[in-house]
């Protein structure tokens, strides 16, 4: 997985976390119901289906 800075992750997770809120299927099996929190968990698990262009 790519190092991210803290900025990056932030911008990752938030906007994942916006199209989770909006309805997005979500890329992993979880009981949790915040779209932020489910946005973190995909991040750990590198499936988040975001990239970034350095």
């Amino acid at each position: 997985m790519t190092e991210y800075s803290r900025f990056e992750k932030a911008r990752i997770i938030g906007a994942r976390a916006l199209q989770i809120s909006r309805g997005a299927p979500v890329q992993l099996k979880t009981d949790e119901k915040d779209p932020i929190r489910i946005a973190e968990l995909e991040f750990e698990k590198g499936v988040i289906p975001i990239d970034i262009k350095k």
